[in-house]
């Protein structure tokens, strides 16, 4: 069937929204926007090292709070302190070092 002899238009696709070319921009860096972000980064990096002085104190406040209840565990509480001392130490070291290598690696 010829579409001339029926009088129908044949249907095209429309777009729904205009198109528009593609721009290709070169990228600018921002220095002044990098420093900063690595700032930040270090800033949120360096709240672990509260925590750090945080477990510190939890554990030495436990510690003699231990002595004070029983001052005959001193020898079986000394060492676990020291242990859970040097781990809480340990993390806050971390995080300050994660922030020095935000500040001066990256």
């Amino acid at each position: 069937v010829s579409t001339q002899s029926t009088g129908i238009q044949p249907l095209t696709a429309q777009p729904l929204f205009a198109a528009r070319p593609l721009h290709v921009t070169s990228v600018v860096r921002d220095e002044s926007m990098e420093q900063a972000s690595k700032f930040i980064g270090a800033g949120c990096a360096t709240v672990g090292v509260a925590g750090s002085g945080a477990g510190i104190g939890t554990v030495f406040g436990s510690l003699v709070e231990g002595y004070a209840r029983n001052p005959s565990l001193k020898t079986r509480c000394s060492p676990t302190a020291s242990s859970a001392f040097a781990l809480s130490e340990a993390m806050g070291l971390f995080c300050l070092m994660i922030a020095f290598m935000i500040l001066f690696a990256l």
